[in-house]
């Protein structure tokens, strides 16, 4: 017989999005139903078929020292300015070690990226064009990394149990949140800092992107532009920005007198094997997400009251979900408030998972559901309770669960669960 899993709390949160600079900022703009969708001013833009872009309401530069900042790739920025909030919302006043609250030796970092440093590649390759190869930055490497903003979130904090990052398209950063669970579970770690990161609005990522006809390209109107389950979606919005959480045994947090948010109650893995950029049409690979979580994590899904869907605007999407929602769930979808705030912060690729987890760790704190903005004609095939324009307010007693989907190309599916305590 199994041991039961070790209780896992979400003890902090943090954020950079297109929304806010911290987490209670963006939390604020989303039941308000705000926007960060803006148009491109860079002069690059002016030919692009796109030219518009969620990119983030406070720069690092005005966050971050000059000097930690040159050395940093803009994805990596966002990383360590989200993790620094989650941490000291924490309760956590210094490096592992430093204020005796966590031993460095059980404390891990999973901060996922789906593309990682793409500007700096892009950038110093213009540099070594146009300046020859002695101009270079020395430190192009450890900043175009795909770790590298795991790898400074971990020297940030001083983890040693372990630094990871796993890379799965737009399902990145809720992968990095159910390994680092699995972390805590496994008793590698007591504490694990874990969250996703992107920063690709660039002409190059703009460009490629719309050629595949995957981006919205309603330039007049940037803020109606992310506008999942309605009729007139024409794609996604590309988004920038961070989200991590900070989360630990529910033994350790006792221990030193944490607050905790909610519990991460389980994930669902699976993947479509159906095409490289397109989702399965029926939902069947989501679906079985859906299962592989109620089959392996410790949730009553009577009690599901929310979802924060993967919902990116594109019109094959957002049905497959809702489709594969329906499959597994049957009738208990008609009771579940489905958010799709994509609709504000547009879609931050690998980042996605991970304020969308901090969204729906403040949704089961303050029970309230964020909503859907620009669903003027909900698509007829949409077979669910879109959370429409207004925050909604969740049940106020009781234990109540949500889900964060996050899916990505090549058919890369996550399903975490998160509880009230």
């Amino acid at each position: 017989m199994n041991a039961i899993p070790r209780k896992v709390l979400v003890t902090g949160i943090g954020a950079t999005t297109p929304l806010a600079g911290g987490s209670a900022g963006t939390w604020e703009a989303m039941l308000a139903g705000r926007s960060g969708v803006r148009p491109l001013e860079r002069e690059w833009a002016a030919e692009l078929p796109v030219r518009i872009a969620a990119t983030v309401a406070v720069e690092p530069s005005e966050v971050l020292p000059r000097p930690l900042a040159r050395r940093l790739d803009r994805s990596a920025q966002f990383a360590v300015i989200a993790a620094r909030e989650a941490w000291a919302d924490a309760g956590f006043t210094g490096p592992a070690g430093e204020d005796n609250l966590v031993d460095p030796d059980r404390l891990g970092a999973v901060i996922a990226s789906g593309i990682g440093g793409v500007t700096t590649l892009l950038d110093q390759y213009d540099v070594l064009r146009e300046r020859g190869a002695r101009r270079v930055s020395p430190h192009t490497v450890p900043m175009l990394m795909p770790n590298s903003p795991a790898a400074n979130v971990g020297l940030e904090v001083g983890a040693r149990a372990g630094v990871h990052t796993p890379v799965s398209a737009c399902a990145s950063g809720a992968e990095a949140i159910g390994y680092a669970m699995e972390m805590i579970r496994s008793g590698r770690a007591e504490v694990v800092i874990a969250g996703g990161t992107e920063a690709a609005i660039h002409p190059l990522p703009i460009a490629a992107f719309a050629s595949m006809m995957a981006m919205s390209k309603n330039n007049d109107e940037p803020e109606r532009a992310s506008r999942p389950y309605d009729t007139a979606r024409d794609g996604f919005v590309l988004g920038e920005g961070s989200g991590v959480v900070v989360l630990e045994s529910a033994e350790h947090a006792e221990r030193r007198g944490a607050r905790a948010y909610c519990e991460v109650v389980g994930q669902g893995l699976s993947a479509d094997s159906h095409h490289i950029a397109q989702p399965e049409p029926s939902g069947r690979g989501v679906a079985a997400a859906i299962q592989n979580l109620l089959d392996t994590g410790d949730l009553d899904i009577s009690q599901l009251v929310h979802v924060n869907a993967h919902a990116t605007s594109t019109p094959q999407g957002d049905v497959a979900e809702i489709k594969a929602l329906r499959k597994v769930l049957g009738d208990i979808v008609d009771g579940v408030a489905i958010s799709a705030t994509k609709s504000m912060t547009g879609h931050l690729l690998g980042g996605a998972g991970g304020i969308e987890t901090v969204a729906t760790v403040q949704a089961l704190h303050h029970r309230t559901a964020p909503p859907a903005i620009n669903v003027d004609e909900l698509d007829p095939e949409v077979d669910a309770d879109i959370v429409r324009g207004e925050p909604r307010p969740l049940p106020s007693s009781g234990p109540l669960v949500a889900l964060n989907n996050s899916f990505g190309f090549g058919g890369h599916n996550v399903v975490l669960a998160l509880r009230t305590l």
